[in-house]
């Protein structure tokens, strides 16, 4: 029996069990056993056949992966805030292959890639499906898109097939410290009450994957699921922004209700409209802060700001002025948000925020 036939006996068993108390327990092996075929369905064996993928050459600060059906306004935003020049259509599957895109954006550059529209079982590699989303976990933001005069049942049938392949959109990583061991057996904690998860079901799980020495401690209330997250290890943890296109289609009632929900944006591409509310979602999605630099005695250099990650520090600042920065680093002079006052001495450890000044002293 194959991983697919596999794959599709368990969730036929889930779909036939009941959801109360008594089979929580059961349903979570299950889960678990699915998640162990899923892993193994998206993992590609080394010194196999290479096939045609879609990936493409990473480049600037981030990258930004639309994902959606087919003819929803994919290569029509590419074209609208990049230069590139998608091949736009009314046929469905005009896009066959990941079309990158730059996008400068508050003195960042963004990559904007287009990919191949998708269909369901995507995630079991139906219409090449399989590349795409694995492609899509490369990204820093999922743009998904939709068309907003369609059912309401391709947002969560878009959300299954990413979830299919290890893509948890717009969650936090859970709070569980786990590690393998060679010995001593498994060791279980929780520092506060777990509402379902239990110390007989993390033995069943761990046992099911033949990990019999592990240490787990738990600091927050999970689920069963994002136990068997960590226990896989493969997860990949994206912010997801919403896009409903082509809202000039639908009443004012309805792009109320649409745009109410979270994480979401309505637009229409074509009569552009709501596109710089749009602009705006995707870069407070990416969490980049814009830090300037600063020479001992001139005024800051306000025309180009180092582009970072949020949570970034002082040390990593300095690796992206230059490596060999650190060597000679003595201290930092920083202005702004982060500061307690101004000028603040700070360390290597110091957490910048946006808009930032810094000044770096060497020895």
């Amino acid at each position: 029996m194959g991983i697919l036939e596999k794959i599709a006996e368990i969730e036929g068993e889930m779909k036939r069990t009941q959801k109360n108390k008594a089979t929580e327990y059961h349903l979570g092996l299950l889960k678990g056993k699915l998640a162990r075929y899923r892993a193994e369905l998206v993992e590609v064996k080394s010194g196999g056949p290479k096939g045609e993928g879609f990936d493409v050459k990473r480049s600037g600060d981030a990258r930004v992966a639309m994902i959606g059906f087919p003819s929803v306004g994919k290569s029509t935003l590419l074209s609208n805030i990049t230069d590139t020049e998608a091949a736009v259509s009314n046929i469905d599957f005009t896009t066959l292959q990941a079309t990158p895109g730059r996008w400068e954006y508050n003195g960042a550059v963004i990559q904007l890639l287009d990919l191949p529209g998708i269909i369901e079982g995507a995630s079991q590699g139906i219409g090449r499906g399989k590349q795409v989303v694995s492609t899509a976990r490369t990204a820093d933001l999922i743009l998904m898109m939709l068309d907003a005069t369609k059912s309401h049942l391709q947002r969560p049938l878009l959300e299954k097939e990413l979830e299919a392949v290890g893509i948890r959109l717009n969650k936090q990583v859970p709070n569980i410290y786990y590690k393998v061991k060679t010995g001593g057996g498994i060791s279980y904690n929780a520092t506060c009450k777990q509402s379902h998860l239990t110390e007989k079901f993390v033995y069943q799980l761990l046992h099911q994957y033949r990990i019999f020495n592990a240490e787990v401690l738990v600091r927050e209330d999970v689920t069963i699921d994002d136990f068997i997250d960590v226990v896989v290890g493969n997860r990949i943890h994206l912010p997801c922004l919403y896009v409903y296109n082509k809202i000039d289609a639908i009443t004012i009632e309805e792009v109320d209700r649409i745009a109410r929900e979270d994480h979401t944006v309505v637009v229409s591409i074509e009569k552009d409209l709501n596109m710089d509310a749009l602009k705006q979602a995707i870069w407070d999605s990416l969490d980049l802060l814009r830090v300037y630099t600063k020479r001992h005695g001139e005024f800051p250099d306000f025309s180009e700001g180092l582009i970072l990650r949020k949570g970034a520090t002082v040390e990593e600042c300095c690796r992206a002025i230059h490596k060999t920065l650190l060597d000679t680093f003595k201290y930092a002079l920083v202005w702004g948000k982060s500061s307690k006052h101004n000028p603040q001495r700070a360390g290597l450890s110091h957490l910048l925020c946006n808009d930032d000044v810094i000044q770096i002293v060497r020895k």
